[in-house]
């Protein structure tokens, strides 16, 4: 199986965790319905505050990268960065072997 995984985190500064969950549900609206989106989960970490986990599984790194030039990620992208806390880090990536629902 050759699928690409990632997984993110982001903290909100204080005060601004609905604020960046709905952002990021809202992205996931948008990536969720390109070419080669297989999964993509906004989940909060229950013990961190104002915290997200973004895992997602692409067909490949390729439909990845081109999920982010969907219309209107980038103003998405340009909305939450304000409300996080420090630099967003590149997310984790995953050597994917497969399992229920790729």
């Amino acid at each position: 199986m050759s699928k690409y995984g990632l997984q993110g985190k982001l903290k909100a500064t204080p005060g601004n965790g609905e604020k960046l969950g709905e952002i990021l549900l809202q992205a996931s609206k948008l990536v969720s319905a390109t070419k080669g989106c297989r999964m993509y989960i906004i989940s909060t970490v229950k013990d961190e505050k104002d915290c997200f986990r973004i895992t997602e599984f692409w067909d490949s790194k390729e439909d990845h990268d081109n999920s982010l030039k969907t219309e209107g990620v980038a103003d998405l992208v340009l909305q939450a960065l304000p409300i996080l806390e420090g630099q967003p880090k590149r997310g984790r990536e995953l050597d994917v072997l497969g399992g229920f629902g790729l």
